[in-house]
């Protein structure tokens, strides 16, 4: 008899491992503009895909990000360049830092500009084109370090026309009114608490919420900034709006996998110390200041990149004598749809689990009658 392969490791009676919260990283925009430099004046790759991943210290192969589940990309495009086609299975949310382009999203053209914020969805063929006169750089986020850990990261790049529709489309095509499958598979409740039975058919065809490129131009996001940096300053939320696309439904995200803010703050404004499992970047826009992550003082300013709230660390952000304004991308989404987004606001407050529990209030309804 052939022996099996399998081993086992013995975890009976042993304690939950203590987790390794990665340290809060700056890279201040004096380095991002070294790399961006350096990038536009290094020879055309064969793609024209001119693009640095931005490495925390920590990060290990496959998957190295930003953060344990987010790469952050410095992408440049050059005047008159534009990069092939790609398609992947992870999700991206973009930002224009400097320079101007258009973005082309499942034959969508996007034109955007500084401090412009968009989405591509996966599997959905993406490229770029710059037809300006100086640089086009992006910063990009997206969840490919978990699918290169999972190693399920599927690319393909190509020249030419898109690939062939897909198979819902071309049935959907073909014969609209024909009854599919799926109609016909066993659907039975089987207990009263709601356990179910579902035939095979439901696993190979999930109900399809269309998932499309969506694009906040920060000339019309700004209009709205005043309202959240004129709060009264005992307001003990944040100051900011969420970029909310609504194919994450419950998830309020900007992607399947995160949400991107964009926030308006005042000067001497203090942030209550909170922590959640998610883990947060910012990239600055405007302002300078100072957060507390796990103890430590970081000081940052416009143009840097900060990791300021790697997954279930204590931290707090503080503004000194100017208004600031930060891009904040975080992977709330996804682990909300892991029913893993634990989050505590105050620390006088319970741990929640939230998307499973009624969240956090506020003191914005107290504000309103005062």
């Amino acid at each position: 008899m052939k022996q099996s392969s399998s081993r086992f490791v013995d975890v009976s009676g042993q304690p939950a491992r203590p987790q390794t919260a990665w340290s809060p990283i700056i890279v201040t925009g004096e380095e991002i503009a070294a790399e961006i430099d350096r990038l536009a004046s290094a020879p055309r790759p064969a793609n024209g895909r001119r693009a640095s991943l931005v490495v925390h210290p920590m990060a290990t192969a496959p998957g190295r990000g930003f953060a344990p589940g987010i790469d952050v990309t410095v992408n440049v495009v050059n005047p008159g360049e534009r990069t092939t086609n790609l398609r992947k299975n992870s999700n991206m949310l973009e930002i224009c830092i400097a320079g101007s382009g258009i973005a082309t999203v499942a034959g969508r053209d996007i034109r955007v500009s500084e401090k412009d914020v968009w989405n591509t969805p996966s599997m959905q063929v993406h490229s770029y084109r710059n037809d300006g006169q100086t640089p086009w750089v992006r910063l990009s986020y997206s969840n490919a370090p978990l699918l290169e850990k999972l190693e399920v990261h599927y690319q393909e790049e190509f020249d030419g026309p898109s690939p062939p529709a897909d198979l819902k489309t071309r049935r959907a095509e073909s014969s609209a009114a024909q009854k599919s499958a799926r109609d016909l598979a066993m659907r039975k409740q089987l207990t009263e608490e709601g356990a179910w039975l579902l035939g095979y058919e439901y696993l190979i065809d999930i109900d399809v919420i269309e998932s499309r490129s969506l694009h906040w131009p920060w000339e019309k996001v700004r209009e709205y900034l005043p309202e959240v940096n004129q709060l009264d300053l005992a307001y003990n939320g944040r100051r900011l709006y969420v970029l909310y696309n609504p194919a994450t439904e419950r998830r309020i995200g900007t992607t399947h996998s995160f949400f991107a803010t964009l926030s308006s703050t005042p000067p001497n404004s203090h942030h209550v110390p909170h922590r959640h499992s998610s883990s947060a970047i910012n990239y600055y826009l405007r302002g300078h200041g100072y957060s507390y992550v796990d103890g430590e003082r970081l000081t940052w300013k416009a143009g840097d990149l900060l990791l300021s709230a790697p997954g279930w660390v204590m931290h707090a952000h503080h503004t000194v004598d100017e208004h600031t304004s930060a891009l904040t991308v975080q992977d709330h989404p996804l682990q909300i749809a892991m029913e893993s987004l634990i989050w505590q606001e105050r620390i006088q407050e319970p741990i929640l689990t939230l998307g499973s529990q009624k969240g956090f209030e506020s003191n914005r309804a107290e504000l309103m009658k005062a």
